[in-house]
């Protein structure tokens, strides 16, 4: 089999289409598409999103020391791509695409109410990688759709129908 050198930049697929949402200490609202995200521990349980310093929500996390990392389903693919595309810095995003949000249990950011899951993280790290923030959040809860979790409470990601 022969190879030949290919493209460095998101070598790494498939990724998970994520959504972070986060509220700055001011309780104003956002939430944005997220490129870079994955587990980064088990014990204790963490995750880890990476976002660009220029974006909106980067201060918001910054300040709040939190963030929801919520996985939408396949018939999300609208708000997905328009939080994507979208800056608070133009509009009120969330407003205007009718976002349904809701109160995180253990931390102050809003939860989009209409993804499948929700992780609350607070964060305990995060590193400069270039172009990125890694935020590395632990895991504080987990909010998932009744008809998506397994008898053990382990989420059934077949059943999912994540984006």
């Amino acid at each position: 089999m022969s190879k030949k050198p290919a493209n460095f930049k998101s070598c790494l697929q498939p990724a998970p289409k994520v959504l972070v949402s986060c509220r700055n200490n001011q309780g104003e609202n956002n939430a944005l598409a997220v490129a870079y995200c994955c587990n980064c521990s088990f014990d204790p349980p963490m995750v880890m999103v990476g976002i660009v310093p220029s974006r909106y929500s980067y201060q918001m996390i910054k300040e709040s020391g939190c963030f929801v990392v919520n996985l939408p389903g396949k018939d999300h693919a609208e708000l997905f791509d328009y939080l994507g595309h979208t800056s608070k810095r133009d509009e009120d995003k969330l407003s205007v695409i009718g976002a349904t949000l809701s109160e995180a249990v253990t931390i102050n950011a809003p939860v989009l109410s209409d993804c499948p899951v929700n992780i609350e993280c607070e964060i305990v790290d995060s590193i400069r990688t270039g172009s990125h923030e890694m935020f590395v959040g632990k895991i504080l809860h987990v909010h998932a759709e009744e008809s998506i979790l397994a008898p053990d409470g382990s989420i059934d990601f077949a059943a999912a129908n994540l984006l």
